[in-house]
């Protein structure tokens, strides 16, 4: 009997370490200094957004306008990549907006040539609307996990919006809806 409580009490001790043992990294890994905090986007090839979006240009031998609109959360960073997978379907620039202290205000942008656009599943669209243009756009809170996104198409790019969940009280869709239509014609 008295041995069951034992291994009850090791195995409470375990949790509660496991526990802590989350919490303090967690905590540590969100109290970046800003100089880690830069190196860990440079590291998997994100730079400044001008020059990955001239590279990206450059690659697409194509101009590529950028949303004038960001969503209303604040944010300390923004970095670009452009991503070259050795064939045009795979190619596309990036764009992250992030905050170092809050991790939940994180905002991405991804553009792509749209003949070689992902489409989104019927299933997982929630709501299919018109931008001022005329042109189609999907808003999908269900296609990644963590991340309403909003997909559209302009000037011949596929643009996708994602915006963390976490702040979409903050970010609705009509935000995304109107970030869209701030890129402007090129």
């Amino acid at each position: 009997m008295n041995q069951g409580r034992g291994d009850i009490k090791t195995i409470k001790l375990s949790v509660l370490f496991i526990i802590l043992s989350i919490t303090f990294t967690l905590e540590a890994s969100a109290d970046f200094k800003d100089e880690e905090f830069h190196r860990s986007f440079f590291e998997i090839g994100f730079k400044e957004v001008q020059v990955a979006l001239q590279e990206a240009e450059d690659h697409f031998k194509k101009e590529m306008a950028l949303p004038v609109q960001i969503p209303p959360i604040e944010f300390t960073h923004s970095f670009g990549r452009f991503i070259n997978l050795r064939g045009m379907e795979n190619d596309e620039f990036e764009m992250e907006y992030r905050h170092i202290d809050k991790p939940e205000n994180h905002y991405m942008i991804s553009i792509k040539p749209a003949k070689y656009g992902v489409p989104i599943r019927k299933e997982l669209i929630d709501q299919v609307m018109i931008l001022k243009d005329g042109s189609k756009a999907t808003y999908s809170m269900k296609a990644v996990n963590g991340f309403n996104l909003f997909r559209f198409e302009k000037n011949g790019w596929q643009y996708v919006l994602y915006i963390n969940q976490d702040v979409s009280r903050q970010v609705p869709l009509e935000t995304l809806l109107d970030i869209a239509n701030s890129v402007s014609g090129k």
